[in-house]
């Protein structure tokens, strides 16, 4: 019987379909492919320039987005120094690492597929794909990507996540409306930026402890009885200890069948009179 391909396997499995679709559309804005006219009708659907716009399609700056990568991996950086964890350094380097790997991939795009821009920006060239929208996507996700492992709750991480994809979604949907770039373009930085993010996710997982690893690999009937009613599989009383070891000894008094055994003390009998 085959045997189940690994998590780490099925990860670098999971890069294959944004890999093969940034090569289809690099293929297409090479080639002047049938699905630029799609593309551009959509653009004159949604090119509306106005303020808001341009203010979202500048979060993608690399003045904004890149310092706040920078503050997320300073921080924890110095919070795995302080814990004490083997190589603190490395998520913080690699996170900056793929950062770099951005402008070395766009760059060489935007020259060779030298794609003109939308009526709404002046005539130029070397707008594929969108270097804002990488900038951005691979920015705030690594930052998210970093910070997870150090915050508390399940509310705050979601809520890292959740804010790393709105400010993504929201340069990609100011680059559009304000005209900036074409959708492909968009889309195309996208599927790149999925790639580098899984990538980084791969390396951060194994650099996990694998005291972690084992923890959450660990069966449900071995976690202690409270951290199963933390998931929602048990009920236990509040303020109740979890219990991790050999049961504690039972301190109640245990019931024989002497009757004696019960009863107070109640000094000497005295003996009975006779007849």
């Amino acid at each position: 019987m085959p045997s189940r391909p690994s998590r780490p396997s099925r990860a670098v499995l999971g890069l294959l379909p944004p890999a093969l679709l940034f090569a289809l559309i690099t293929w297409q804005v090479a080639a002047d492919g049938p699905l630029l006219r799609p593309d551009e009708r959509l653009s004159r659907a949604l090119v509306h320039p106005d303020r808001a716009s341009e203010l979202l399609a500048d979060l993608g700056e690399v003045q904004i987005a890149v310092p706040v990568l920078l503050l997320v991996a300073g921080y924890t950086a110095w919070r795995g120094r302080t814990a004490g964890v083997a190589r603190w350094w490395v998520p913080s380097l690699a996170a900056l690492a793929v950062l770099a790997t951005v402008p070395l991939i766009v760059v060489p795009l935007k020259l060779w597929t030298d794609r003109p821009g939308t009526p709404a920006v002046p005539p130029a060239t070397g707008y594929y794909p969108s270097g804002h929208t990488a900038t951005a996507a691979v920015a705030y996700g690594a930052a998210a990507m970093v910070l997870l492992p150090w915050l508390r709750s399940a509310s705050a991480r979601r809520l890292a996540l959740a804010t790393s994809a709105l400010l993504v979604l929201g340069v990609s949907f100011g680059l559009v409306r304000r005209g900036y770039h074409w959708p492909l373009d968009v889309m195309a930085s996208w599927c790149l930026c999925a790639v580098l993010l899984g990538a980084l996710w791969l390396l951060l997982e194994r650099e996990r402890p694998e005291r972690e690893r084992s923890e959450d690999e660990r069966p449900e009937r071995e976690r202690p009885q409270c951290e199963r009613a933390a998931r929602g599989r048990l009920r236990t009383a509040a303020g109740r200890p979890c219990q991790t070891g050999a049961p504690r000894p039972s301190t109640r008094t245990t019931r024989t069948s002497d009757p004696s055994a019960s009863r107070p003390y109640r000094g000497a009998r005295k003996p009975q009179d006779t007849p």
